[in-house]
């Protein structure tokens, strides 16, 4: 019996033990390839980044107290046969794994409060580091695991964790950071942006800058927000968008993985209807598919043979900085997405680094929102001088019926 589609299953180990799994393991590769100090993903939300995460924190982390057995889990999978230059890493790492997706709260203390917990629940899951320690290092570890500290402790703990680390294990660490623009987005919108800005900019830069017991770092997001000042001074990070060849593949389903996932649920017929609705995207040169709707939908053609498609991504999360930038735009705004919605494409300027303090300065921002988190799709690109001119178009019916029913009615259409 085929196994159940991972809905809403984020955890790697739960997944592979329990639910069906599309094989992305060979993104490990690609990462130990072209390995950069500190790497950010930029992607949709619902396209996997958590999951991909996940991943490489069973695959590189060390085991504890005895011999790792996360290997069992790559059993039969892709990357164990890329070769021993790429398995030789496998379970050799200490790991430091984060996500900030937490943050979104209404003020500055219940954001820090739930990033506080984050990181001392990571602290908990390391506790055995603390066994040998003495003087300010042990108290300082107490501090941080039973969250009794109000902030300063926690302004570079991921930095002062990856040392205890090094230490124990004489190995440099690896630091996965999720969502890590969440707390930025949700602190613009609700008034306290420049205390968030500050508290996210020291984590970052100790553990990421001046850290040298780091090995590497991958973080992963929805936007690239350079401008923001959290990375300053890093070391070239190497920043992969959707505009970029490398990975495109390993976020979403591709054509050939979506076949075989309809073949292996014995569904026939609905083919061209699965296409329509939720193909169409375009990360670099590589044409994928909406990883969430796809097995939402397939799931509810595993009960009724009949069902029809729906806007299953529609509602996943908040779209509060699309709504802000359609309420600022004008009239021009509207007949562009309705020259969309019939089908038809508009050029625009991309541009990569966007900042929140400038989102309502320029209307092409919010064409960059749109493309970025996954609203528009890139048809064709050229290069004009210095800039970048991007043919835009909607990806597919799922997105257009958000563009009718949804964004549409933010412009006061009935």
């Amino acid at each position: 019996m085929t196994k159940p589609l991972p809905i809403g299953i984020e955890d790697f180990k739960e997944l592979i033990e329990n639910y069906y799994y599309v094989d992305k393991t060979l993104f490990i590769k690609e990462l130990l390839d072209n390995r950069s100090k500190v790497s950010l993903f930029t992607r949709p939300r619902r396209f996997g980044k958590t999951l991909q995460l996940s991943m490489l924190k069973y695959f590189f982390e060390i085991g504890h107290g005895s011999d790792c057995d996360n290997s069992r889990l790559f059993k039969g999978l892709k990357i164990m046969d890329a070769g021993h230059s790429y398995t030789r890493h496998l379970c050799q790492y200490p790991v430091i794994s984060i996500s900030l997706k937490s943050a979104k709260q209404p003020d500055y203390e219940k954001a820090f409060i739930m990033l506080k917990r984050q990181i001392a629940e990571e602290f908990r899951r390391h506790r055995y580091v603390s066994e040998g320690l003495e003087g300010n290092d042990k108290i300082r570890f107490d501090l941080i695991m039973n969250e009794t500290d109000q902030s300063v402790q926690y302004l570079d703990a991921l930095a002062f964790l990856s040392r205890l680390l090094n230490a124990y294990y004489e190995k440099k660490v690896i630091i996965l950071l999720d969502e890590y623009d969440v707390p930025l987005e949700n602190a613009y919108f609700k008034g306290f942006y420049d205390k968030m800005t500050d508290f996210i900019r020291s984590l970052f830069e100790s553990a990421l800058k001046t850290n040298p017991n780091l090995e590497f770092a991958v973080i992963t997001g929805c936007l690239r927000i350079t401008k923001e000042s959290i990375f300053t001074g890093l070391n070239n990070p190497k920043m992969v968008s959707i505009l970029y060849a490398s990975y495109s593949e390993y976020f979403g389903f591709t054509q050939t993985e979506v076949e075989k996932m309809l073949r292996d649920y014995d569904i026939t017929g609905r083919e061209e209807v699965v296409k329509a609705w939720y193909d169409g995207y375009l990360f670099g040169k590589t044409e994928v598919y909406n990883p969430w709707s796809i097995l939402m939908y397939i799931d509810s053609l595993r009960q009724d043979r009949d069902a029809n498609p729906k806007p299953y991504w529609a509602n996943t999360s908040s779209n509060s900085i699309i709504r802000e930038l359609i309420e600022h735009a004008d009239n021009s705004v509207k007949q562009e997405m309705e020259i969309l919605i019939e089908g038809g494409t508009i050029e625009k300027t991309v541009h990569e680094e966007i900042t929140y303090e400038d989102i309502y300065k320029n209307v092409d921002n919010l064409w960059n929102f749109l493309f970025f988190t996954g609203y528009l799709k890139k048809v064709e690109e050229r290069l004009e001088d210095v800039n970048t001119y991007v043919t835009l178009a909607i990806p597919n019916m799922e997105i257009k019926y958000i563009y009718q029913n949804t964004i549409l009615d933010w412009f006061g259409v009935q």
